[in-house]
């Protein structure tokens, strides 16, 4: 049966660079291959990367763009713990907020070669912390 597979694309300033980064950070694998861009798979979704450094924003015009994914809790203490042994810069640390509560999250904010920011989250109680009904 197929599974909706859920797609992003955006800019970056290298291609060879920002691939070296995604494979090395989050073990994300690489799929289709062309000139200006590339698919990666990473947390069971398919993201084109796009080398048009003209399209990348300095990071102070972010604001709160950002992508991410909600990780079991021990998927995302094990690439915690990863990330940290790699050194990698934290725009956000890994923490917790919330401990002892339904709303209890763990969470942290990283960014690419490009500055394109990446927020990984772990909730204790999903469907509480995300009031899903």
């Amino acid at each position: 049966m197929f599974r909706p597979i859920f797609h992003l694309a955006f800019p970056v300033q290298d291609l060879e660079e920002s691939k070296n980064f995604y494979v090395t950070t989050f073990g994300a694998k690489v799929g289709r291959v062309r000139d200006k861009w590339l698919d990666i798979f990473l947390f069971e979704a398919q993201i084109t990367l796009h080398e048009r450094p003209s399209e990348v924003l300095p990071m102070k015009e972010h604001g709160v763009r950002h992508f991410g994914a909600v990780l079991a809790w021990s998927d995302w203490e094990t690439l915690a713990n990863r990330l940290d042994e790699m050194r990698i810069q934290f725009k956000v640390k890994p923490n917790i907020s919330g401990v002892g509560t339904d709303a209890e999250q763990a969470k942290m904010l990283l960014s690419d070669p490009s500055g394109n920011a990446i927020e990984v989250k772990a909730y204790r109680n999903l469907s509480v912390a995300l009031e899903i009904k």
